[in-house]
């Protein structure tokens, strides 16, 4: 080969070899059937959970994780905070976002050119060669730009997280709270029943020795399988919220869970100062965020419409004539400018600053109505506790007395037991109210300031 052609043929091995450095596709098909079983086989026993539960001990909770004596709020919110399909996806998404920061801001690749002419006239050497090198020296800042966009763009997301694992704490609360107060309906219509049948038995013996009409008997067996069919219903509707939990949990249908259910509420949070709150809350830290990502995208749509410098090396074979020289270029601002993404990014910057500033109003609006319904449902449950309820059961009490002395009927002492269910049920109705008011009071508020962004420092690629 003439040496004016070896010149360019070793350029052209350099680039093979660059490119010879390049990473390659593997494939990786969807498992679905991998992916159910791995779901089916997830337990509230599982090592793995547990090494996370008792890593946000110190930070969330204050009781510690063991499922073997049964799931407890605490202990579901933890599930929840480690299988929740949502607060995967959430992760992942933050990887991606860290990825693109990890690399963001690079120098574009050289652009290697080569052209080659050969001349149909006859002569001793008929080509003409040339070959160029170009590199891009970013000269307008835009990199850097790029940088700060991405890194903001990864703060945003790892806020998103935080922000869906406190959404999911309540999530999962107010399920659990759902879920328990059907499981207690259940448990008390049940005992309802056991009461209504005995005393059915009793009224028996009366209406056969003469003391009671024997119509009443009836009316005993009447209420008995009306109960027994709310109590058909009462047991679905709790099957149905306890599979409503497990999925905000990230558990099986079958997976092994011995819930134990509570409307057991904390006592009142405190609620911060105006600047605490505003400083704290995961969903305006969030929308924080994402402004400051819209003014770094910003920047960076000002910066693109300065140009960049483009120069490298030139080589040039004429007919046996070598040349070595320089080339340079750098692109006039003076069409498009970016005029296009300028505005775009101005008017988005605009959208998440009305964002933030309606979600600010919305929180301190939605708070002093929580406020005021947290104060009603305790205020409400309180009376139950102490006015209703011992009157109904003290007039029980009185009219079981009665009837076992003589002085009163069947009918008196099944209306004084229905009053008896019916407050009994209202009591539950009044603690579930008050659970899901300081439920929603909690959510507002946000978590304290020495859990906030914490639990979203997990591994994002580390979660199931």
């Amino acid at each position: 080969m003439p040496l004016n052609l070896c010149r360019p043929a070793l350029t052209l091995g350099l680039a093979l070899t660059a490119l010879a450095g390049c990473q390659s596709y593997q494939p990786k098909p969807l498992d679905p059937e991998r992916a159910l079983d791995a779901w089916s086989s997830r337990s509230a026993e599982d090592e793995s959970l547990r090494v996370f539960a008792d890593s946000l001990r110190a930070d969330a909770h204050s009781d510690q994780y063991d499922p073997s004596d049964g799931i407890q709020l605490h202990e579901a919110e933890r599930i929840a905070l480690y299988y929740n399909p949502d607060l995967r996806l959430a992760r992942l998404r933050a990887g991606v976002e860290a990825a693109s920061a990890g690399h963001a801001g690079l120098w574009d690749d050289p652009r290697l050119g080569f052209d080659a002419i050969r001349v149909t006239d006859t002569g001793d050497d008929p080509w003409i060669l040339g070959g160029s090198l170009a590199i891009t020296i970013p000269i307008s800042g835009r990199l850097d730009a790029e940088r700060q966009r991405s890194d903001s763009a990864l703060r945003a997301s790892l806020s998103r997280v935080a922000e869906e694992e406190w959404e999911t704490r309540m999530r999962v609360r107010r399920a659990w709270y759902e879920w328990s107060a059907s499981a207690l309906r259940v448990e008390r219509s049940q005992s309802l029943i056991e009461s209504i049948s005995s005393l059915a038995k009793s009224t028996d013996r009366l209406a056969r020795a003469g003391e009671i009409p024997a119509t009443q008997v009836a009316l005993f067996e009447i209420e008995r399988v009306t109960h027994a069919r709310t109590l058909q219903r009462l047991s679905s509707e709790t099957e149905e919220s306890e599979q409503h939990l497990r999925r905000l949990m990230g558990l099986s249908p079958d997976a092994p869970l011995d819930l134990q259910p509570s409307l057991a509420v904390p006592s009142d949070p405190e609620v911060p100062s105006h600047a605490v709150l505003i400083e704290q809350h995961p969903t305006l830290a969030r929308l924080r965020d994402e402004y400051e990502f819209a003014e770094k995208t910003l920047l960076r749509e000002i910066r693109k419409q300065y140009p960049d410098l483009t120069i490298g090396p030139t080589y040039e074979s004429d007919q046996g004539s070598s040349r070595i020289g320089i080339t340079g270029g750098i692109p006039l601002p003076v069409l498009n400018s970016n005029k296009r993404g300028i505005a775009e990014a101005r008017a988005a910057r605009e959208l998440a600053r009305a964002t933030y500033e309606t979600a600010l109003e919305r929180l301190m609006s939605d708070l002093s109505i929580a406020r005021e319904r947290n104060r009603r449902a305790r205020s409400q449950l309180a009376m139950y506790e102490s006015e209703i309820i011992p009157l109904v059961d003290r007039q029980l009490r009185g009219t079981r007395r009665l009837l076992e002395i003589g002085e009163s009927d069947g009918a008196l002492l099944l209306d004084s037991l229905k009053r008896t269910g019916r407050a009994s049920m209202e009591l539950i109705d009044s603690r579930l109210d008050e659970a899901l008011a300081a439920t929603r009071l909690a959510a507002l508020i946000g978590p304290p300031p020495t859990t906030n962004n914490k639990l979203s420092n997990t591994d994002i690629e580390a979660q199931p």
